[in-house]
């Protein structure tokens, strides 16, 4: 579990709220894809089973006989501070808060545990990770090989659609991902994109990050302080180009001031890291394969 939010198939997944419609029907799809998942939670249906598997009433209750390393929530914003105290007084070390509309206040609570006692979270409002030929947590459409498959491109987004749309043209163009992170887009979020492209730079099976941005918040330029140092060509698509002075993007989570939060505030401070940043999905692939291919004939050269 020390790679995450990377997910290895050796990560023991935990779902809570796995007996509802969408805890079904997206359990039984990381299943068919190779996720270990070991459980699921729901305090009504404890000590019952369900898609063959067990149903504890608590986190607490299933770390006692189970290993568990994530945990993914498939919970309504008004239950979700309960049910992530609840994995993260257990000790479980990662956890996947798809849920959005949680009050502000219920997710500093959530982050404050989370720092004492050494959980890492991604999201809220996440739609989860992906590593292809492994498994994936969330709801990511990591069982369709038509979308995702092995390689070793790092693909960093806010947003999970359209990182589905980039995993879906990347793979199309002979690009296999590595590990698909997708960070969320509420204003306040437990992985950054520079924790992510962190995670990517030090992961042996990445050789290349594609990175998917949105206009609003300082994510991006925070994440360009960090690109200075990789070795590691980056790709990166920043979404809202065209957004007017102030305009609050769908979840990006802040409206844009002056430069601070805008497309050409973000676009120069990336291009100013090295970053290669192109104006519309379709080019990310010719520029990945660009870059790349100037990284081989440096070190041949």
């Amino acid at each position: 579990m020390s790679d995450f939010p990377i997910i290895r198939r050796t990560d023991r997944v935990l779902v809570q709220g796995m007996t509802g419609g969408q805890g079904t029907f997206w359990t039984e799809k990381m299943i068919e894809c190779g996720t270990c998942v070991i459980g699921g939670v729901n305090p009504k249906r404890a000590g019952s089973s369900h898609l063959g598997l067990p149903i504890f009433g608590s986190v607490a209750e299933a770390v006692k006989t189970e290993q568990v390393d994530v945990t993914l929530m498939f919970i309504p914003p008004t239950l979700a501070k309960d049910a992530a105290l609840d994995a993260i007084t257990a000790g479980v070390r990662g956890m996947v808060i798809l849920t959005e509309h949680i009050p502000s206040h219920d997710v500093l609570e959530i982050f404050a545990a989370a720092a004492k006692h050494g959980t890492k979270i991604v999201g809220p409002n996440t739609a989860g990770l992906v590593t292809p030929g492994a498994g994936f947590v969330g709801i990511m459409p990591g069982h369709n090989s038509n979308i995702f498959k092995p390689g070793r491109t790092g693909v960093i987004s806010r947003s999970g659609s359209l990182g589905t749309l980039i995993c879906l043209n990347l793979t199309r163009a002979g690009f296999g991902q590595s590990s698909f992170i997708g960070i969320g887009g509420d204003p306040m979020i437990g992985t950054t994109t520079k924790d992510a492209l962190v995670a990517l730079d030090h992961d042996e099976c990445t050789d290349a990050v594609v990175m998917v941005g949105e206009i609003g918040g300082g994510m991006e330029e925070e994440a360009a302080r960090y690109a200075v140092s990789m070795k590691k060509p980056i790709v990166a698509f920043i979404a809202g180009r065209a957004a007017p002075p102030g305009k609050r993007m769908g979840h990006a989570g802040a409206i844009t001031a002056g430069d601070a939060g805008s497309y050409a505030g973000k676009r120069k401070a990336l291009e100013d890291a090295g970053v290669i940043v192109v104006d519309a999905p379709r080019d990310i692939a010719t520029a990945l394969a660009h870059a790349t291919k100037q990284k081989r004939a440096y070190h041949t050269a």
